[in-house]
């Protein structure tokens, strides 16, 4: 069955039929060539992270993105650890929800969904509790698009002496990160957002010292990322059944990040189709839940608009858009009506227009 609708959302999203074409060949997992191919996005990772291979490793978990967040808290921190937990959406919230499933030793700072995290919060959140030995944020907040200050937060985990952990799932390949500079300890990310890969993985970027202390730590089995680790190391063999045509197609989409400039490029390209979105929808008569200023290239979320002559009705006009060619999110708030849109995948300037016509049609039907 042939779809023939765009998906604006935060992923999984469109992708280029270049991609789609990789994951018609079968693969075997013991096979050379395949696992020559999980070494060399292993490496691939490294560079679009900018980080040295001696210091920094990546590690390739089976699963959506909240699996790879799982399988590093569950990892990483050990009992004698405690960690901070910064939330201001649904996804700093499953953090701390996994911390709490899994036992752990676990605060939290929740911020109200529309403001950043604040440093200086945090700062005396880890001055008034010197027992905090890790400090885990989202980087860009899906739930409403708002984009955290991890560089001014790093700095203050640092100053701490506290190890950093960043939900990196819809920023990684949309924006650049310097982990180094942001004092980043652990970065996870997912291979269906931003470098335009399909759902299948997820992947952890990892001091080596740090990860090297785990062995034994992992509170599961199949979400052991020290023995996922170990097993990749060895011979670039995953220790269970990984998702062979995903793996494939995300190396595709690797060369496909790097033909377009690399991280910069993409960046340029979000930005601008994220801007012409917010400047088309408030014309229309749509205002952003958040401050602008606040706004990531990724996905923004709209308020449901008033003054209409009847109620607004989220699924008549999810399915006005889907017939016109394009698929969008409903909001994750409660106290408010939103819905999302995303523009990351093979979305172009092209397409917003589009979309943005089909709304002001809506509107005025």
């Amino acid at each position: 069955m042939k779809i023939d609708y765009k998906l604006l959302t935060p992923g999984p999203l469109t992708t280029t039929d270049s991609v789609k074409q990789e994951m018609l060949v079968d693969h075997c997992t013991w096979d050379d060539d395949y696992k020559s191919i999980t070494r060399d996005i292993r490496t691939q990772l490294l560079n679009v992270a900018g980080v040295d291979s001696d210091k920094y490793t990546s590690v390739l978990m089976q699963g959506s993105g909240t699996f790879g967040v799982e399988a590093l808290l569950s990892t990483v921190l050990s009992d004698d650890d405690r960690l901070l937990v910064a939330t201001n959406g649904a996804y700093g919230l499953r953090i701390t929800e996994i911390a709490e499933r899994h036992r752990l030793n676990v605060v939290s700072y929740d911020e109200d969904f529309a403001n950043p995290i604040s440093p200086e919060i945090v700062d005396s959140m880890l001055a008034a509790d010197p027992s905090i030995t890790v400090f885990a944020v989202v980087h860009c907040e899906t739930t409403t698009g708002l984009m955290n200050d991890i560089e001014a937060l790093g700095a203050i985990a640092k100053k701490h002496n506290v190890d950093f952990i960043v939900d990196a799932m819809s920023s990684f390949g949309a924006v650049e990160i310097d982990m180094e500079k942001c004092g980043i300890d652990y970065l996870v990310s997912s291979a269906n957002k931003c470098i335009q890969g399909v759902p299948g993985f997820s992947f952890a970027i990892i001091r080596r010292d740090l990860l090297e202390r785990c062995e034994g730590r992992a509170r599961t089995l199949s979400l052991d990322l020290y023995d996922q680790w170990k097993g990749l190391e060895a011979d670039g063999k995953w220790r269970y059944t990984s998702p062979t045509h995903v793996v494939l197609a995300f190396a595709q989409a690797l060369r496909e990040l790097d033909a377009e400039g690399g991280v910069a490029a993409r960046q340029a390209r979000y930005s601008g189709s994220q801007k012409l979105l917010v400047r088309r929808m408030k014309e229309i008569g749509f205002e952003a839940y958040i401050d602008e200023d606040l706004h990531s290239p990724v996905i923004t979320t709209f308020l449901y608009p008033e003054g209409q002559t009847k109620p607004f009705n989220f699924q008549e006009m999810y399915d006005f858009l889907k017939a016109g060619g394009y698929a969008i999110y409903p909001g994750k708030l409660t106290e408010v009506d939103t819905f999302r849109i995303g523009n990351i995948g093979e979305i172009y300037e092209e397409d917003i227009n589009k979309l943005c016509d089909l709304f002001a049609e809506y509107l005025q039907d």
